[in-house]
């Protein structure tokens, strides 16, 4: 068995993990309005995360895409707090401790980065992973932060850095 490799996405990335993020969501019975399914940069990830103070990783098995997390200034908000996006993996990465391994690097660039807090949006039904954000010291917060477009997505969580 390979083991997974945690990496930063590269253009040749781009259907792979849109591929990925679509699976999952759609697995999970998520809305495909309101929440990640829907983004138009779904499919230019790379190219999304090329701004400044912004990074994505994939979770690379075997020479396929498994999974992936970033990092990125919260959208229409104006202080100093990233947001966690598009963190999914399929099945064959979960159980594998990828997600603890991928929230430790993510916030460690975005300390590198000089955020202050990280923020993030979820699903209710979404138990494991809030676990997972409760584990890493992510808290709830009553209402959303800054405007993400994903209205479907009802937990909010944010973590100081």
């Amino acid at each position: 068995m390979n083991t997974p490799i945690i990496r930063p996405i590269l253009k040749k990335d781009n259907p792979h993990i849109a591929k990925a993020i679509r699976k999952v969501l759609v697995d999970l019975g998520v809305p495909k309005v309101g929440t990640a399914y829907a983004d138009k940069v779904l499919d230019s990830l790379y190219e999304v995360y090329q701004k400044p103070r912004s990074v994505y990783f994939v979770i690379e098995k075997e020479g396929g895409i498994i999974g992936g997390a970033g990092i990125a200034q919260l959208d229409n908000y104006k202080g100093n707090v990233c947001e966690l996006q598009k963190m999914y993996f399929l099945e064959d990465a979960r159980g594998l401790g990828l997600g603890t391994k991928m929230i430790a690097i993510c916030l460690e660039k975005a300390k590198d980065f000089m955020y202050d807090k990280c923020y993030l949006e979820t699903m209710t039904y979404m138990e494991a992973a809030q676990k997972l954000y409760l584990k890493n010291e992510f808290e709830y917060i009553d209402s959303p932060m800054g405007n993400t477009g994903h209205y479907s997505c009802p937990v909010h969580m944010l973590k100081n850095l």
